[in-house]
């Protein structure tokens, strides 16, 4: 059962890669990498890391966010 939720989580985690690539606009992109840092947290909840999972749910779904708004309003506007 663990591994067909493993599995899951992995799986959406690859779509979720993709649709950042491929994206047409990058508030969309922007939106698939947090969801694709929520997952990686998840995953790394699921290995047992619970250190690294809030690491990178600070980091990668905070400040990275954060950083990538700031950068395309500054840039292009939104």
């Amino acid at each position: 059962m663990n591994e067909i939720i493993v599995a899951g989580v992995l799986g959406f985690l690859i779509l979720t890669a993709v649709y950042a690539i491929f994206a047409s606009s990058p508030i969309n992109s922007i939106i698939s990498m947090s969801i694709f840092s929520i997952n990686l947290t998840v995953v790394f909840i699921i290995m047992q890391a619970p250190d690294v999972a809030m690491t990178e749910a600070v980091i990668g779904l905070g400040l990275v966010t954060a950083f990538y708004v700031v950068a395309i309003n500054k840039t292009e506007g939104m």
